[in-house]
């Protein structure tokens, strides 16, 4: 199965899949609301302003596998997300980005290694993962900015 054919799940509960992101370059970000890494919404909602009509779509992941810090319901993460970052973007459905029950989709992802050739786990919260419209693949560890110059010039190449 491709990474575009995996199924998923919108916070909403509506079904979705990275196909119906295929003409776009989609940055995956597994997010907390009570993280120290939180206030990257700020960064990831102005990735999204700064580059939507050229064709980025970030895409949410609520996660509560690093120490509880996304223990609310969807319309919880949904009211804290539009009223504390004015978040713009899609979120799905709260998942397990690593262990037994790790989702598919990050299952394919966590192969790809990062910039010093490490693959694996997620490391944290705010792990990004830039998928091109080739499904090509390029991983930023947590502590990455939004507005960090690697990660923005990536997104700049899969726009191209």
């Amino acid at each position: 199965m491709s990474l575009f054919e995996i199924p998923l799940q919108t916070l909403t509960g509506e079904p979705v899949s990275l196909a119906d992101y295929r003409d776009k370059a989609v940055l995956v970000v597994n997010v907390a609301s009570k993280c120290g890494l939180t206030p990257q919404y700020a960064g990831l909602e102005k990735l999204q302003q700064e580059y939507g009509e050229r064709g980025l779509t970030v895409l949410g992941v609520p996660c509560n596998q690093f120490a509880g810090q996304e223990p609310g319901s969807a319309e919880e993460i949904r009211t804290f997300c539009s009223t504390t970052y004015g978040v713009s973007f899609p979120l799905l459905a709260k998942t397990d980005v690593n262990g037994a029950d790790r989702h598919p989709l990050y299952a394919e992802l966590t192969q790809v290694a990062d910039a010093e050739g490490e693959a694996g786990d997620v490391q944290w919260n705010f792990e990004k993962f830039l998928v091109g419209r080739d499904g090509e693949v390029t991983r930023f560890r947590p502590r990455t900015e939004p507005d960090a110059p690697e990660l923005v010039a990536a997104i700049e190449a899969k726009l191209v």
